[in-house]
């Protein structure tokens, strides 16, 4: 694609009809014309000059009067301005057209926004939110994804940004190849980033700033899931074998906490004793809402959980249930806490939430429905990822089965 940028200068004449009498010292003024490769746009300079004073071949004043001099250097000055706004262009987006120098020259601002600018705007908007139905964690999601994409286009296209009509579906594919193979991301890791291309894909469609979805077509390639749930004997040994370390205890006890819970880290942090609610049957719940989703969650105490909470109460300050240290301090005791236990699985505080959905509950009979809620889940697939089932629950599953349906079928011994 030829992208030289021409410059060139000339008289607009009148018409016959509005032409001046013969002899009488006409100024026609000067039209500016920029081209680069198919696209042509006009302009005025707000230049006039005499037609004996004219070079048409340089486009330029002839002789050395002052009024040539001057004339010259104003057109010299919007040649040097045309050229600097096409450098700019170029650079930032890659591709220039002459209605686009002609705009920045004569100082129109473009409608047409770009990709890290509009991603920009959505990490702000998020930002804002933080604290009120935002989580700090998911924003930085979001700038690791900025910053691939800044890496990306500088990389991929030699620019600093792209218009919002340049993200289409070869693009798309591109940043997928070149997070899942140069960068060598995960399935999952991959995905989340290409999710939050998405939403600026969605905004830009929903403000009209694009004119169709761009990722129709597309299809990543799904991370394959892995089980992240304890399995029974391993959650036994998690929470029999013996340890030396007060510290270790402590941890250990908050995540079988969670395991017999099912509530989130982010939400253990913040639980407090108002949200341990009494029923009228004597009966202790957890009743509060998932900061992450804000979606409201009820959770009745087992006995373990109820034993952790009694031996720990009045060791965190204010009206907070536990004093819960940060995530990497958590997940690295973990992985010291599995070897004592001879679990060979990477252990990490989520997984108390996949045991409580697989372990606690769905392998003893509560229906996925039943645990959705009790996750806070805004969607019963969510919850699907999390539950796991293993031939316990299977065992079981069936033999309740074998015995609802004894008595109503007959198979005869011989059937001819």
């Amino acid at each position: 694609m030829n992208i030289e940028l021409k410059v060139s200068f000339y008289l607009k004449r009148e018409s016959r009809l509005e032409k001046s009498s013969v002899g009488e010292k006409v100024a026609y003024p000067i039209t500016g014309k920029i081209i680069i490769g198919n696209s042509i746009a006009q302009f005025a300079t707000k230049l006039k000059v005499e037609e004996r004073f004219w070079h048409i071949k340089s486009g330029r004043a002839i002789g050395k009067s002052r009024v040539a001099v001057e004339l010259n250097r104003e057109i010299n000055k919007i040649n040097l301005l045309i050229h600097s706004h096409y450098k700019d262009i170029l650079e930032r987006n890659g591709t220039v057209t002459a209605v686009e120098v002609k705009n920045a020259f004569q100082g129109i601002a473009t409608t047409q926004k770009t990709l890290l600018v509009l991603f920009c705007e959505m990490m702000q908007e998020f930002h804002s939110r933080i604290g009120i139905d935002r989580a700090a964690g998911t924003y930085k999601g979001y700038r690791t994804t900025y910053k691939y994409l800044e890496q990306f286009l500088r990389k991929k296209y030699k620019v600093c940004d792209i218009p919002l009509t340049r993200l289409d579906l070869p693009f798309i594919e591109a940043f997928d190849f070149y997070l899942r193979v140069e960068r060598g991301l995960k399935p999952a890791s991959m995905i989340t980033n290409i999710i939050y291309l998405q939403k600026a894909a969605r905004i830009a469609l929903h403000r009209n700033l694009i004119s169709r979805p761009p990722f129709t077509g597309y299809k990543p390639e799904k991370p394959e899931l892995h089980t992240r749930s304890l399995t029974k004997d391993e959650l036994e040994r998690f929470i029999s074998t013996p340890l030396h370390k007060s510290r270790l205890c402590y941890i250990r006890d908050l995540f079988v906490f969670c395991a017999f819970t099912g509530i989130s880290y982010a939400d253990l942090k913040k639980l407090t004793w108002k949200e341990v609610i009494k029923e009228k049957d004597g009966s202790l719940w957890i009743s509060a809402s998932r900061q992450k989703t804000g979606i409201p969650f009820n959770v009745k105490l087992l006995d373990i959980p109820l034993q952790i909470m009694k031996k720990y109460k009045g060791c965190a300050k204010e009206d907070l249930v536990f004093r819960v240290p940060t995530s990497t301090t958590l997940n690295n005791s973990l992985k010291k806490i599995a070897v004592y236990c001879g679990i060979e699985k990477s252990l990490c505080w989520h997984m108390s939430r996949h045991s409580f959905a697989s372990q606690v509950c769905l392998s003893q009979g509560v229906s996925i429905e039943s645990v959705s809620r009790m996750l806070g889940h805004k969607d019963i697939r969510t919850t699907q990822r999390y539950a796991h089932v293993n031939n316990e629950k299977i065992g079981n599953d069936m033999k309740q089965l074998s015995l609802r349906l004894a008595g109503k079928f007959d198979y005869p011994a011989s059937n001819q």
